[in-house]
């Protein structure tokens, strides 16, 4: 049983530990977690994690955010895992920051890594797993935002959150995405922050 567990985010040190990176920063976490260590390859870096029997393969893509479904095309093929098991995780500002949505399918929700992959694959029929960023920036700003380094505060809840969501990927694996949505999706619900506070600790992490 192999997984293919796609962290979006955009290579080099001026991305590193970003609002946007937040799925390289969790399969970061996890490979730490797991004493395994990811190595460059073709269209990302990869590593593969054993897990009751099942394996897992993590992939951070070296094409950057907008070209993400050309690496996640590629290391399907080459490891021969099919569709449904597929998970991808992402940053989402339209949720409040700390909240956590798996999916089974669905539309993009205008972020371009996503975009890419649903046109490459020509479906929107797997899962994937939103982690909410917030939306505390002034009108303009959205760029600079998503781009942006983490608040101290943020980067408390998040530290929670990345815990949650590699125990998701773990679910994902051995458990199947509808129980592990029953499970987890509750914290879909949980908005810590509310939108417009974050930025009320200036000092970067």
């Amino acid at each position: 049983m192999k997984y293919l567990i796609v962290g979006l985010g955009n290579i080099g040190e001026e991305y590193a530990n970003t609002r946007h990176n937040i799925g390289f920063t969790i399969l970061n976490a996890f490979a730490e977690e797991s004493k395994t260590f990811f190595s460059d390859r073709r269209y990302g870096s990869v590593c593969e994690i054993k897990y009751k029997g099942r394996s897992f393969v993590l992939l951070k893509p070296s094409t950057f955010m907008n070209l993400s479904g050309n690496s996640v095309s590629y290391w399907l093929k080459k490891e021969k895992i099919p569709l449904e098991n597929l998970l991808v995780i992402v940053d989402d500002i339209a949720l409040p920051l700390g909240s956590i949505r798996m999916k089974p399918k669905g539309s993009d929700g205008g972020h371009n890594g996503l975009a890419h992959i649903n046109t490459i694959l020509s479906t929107t029929e797997y899962a994937r797993i939103r982690i909410g960023i917030g939306n505390g920036f002034r009108k303009g700003s959205q760029i600079n935002y998503v781009l942006g380094k983490w608040s101290v505060e943020e980067k408390k809840i998040i530290d929670e959150r990345i815990r949650i969501v590699i125990e998701m990927i773990r679910s994902f694996g051995t458990a199947g995405t509808e129980l592990t949505m029953t499970a987890f999706n509750r914290f879909s619900k949980m908005p810590v922050v509310k939108a417009g506070e974050q930025d009320k600790s200036k000092e970067p992490v």
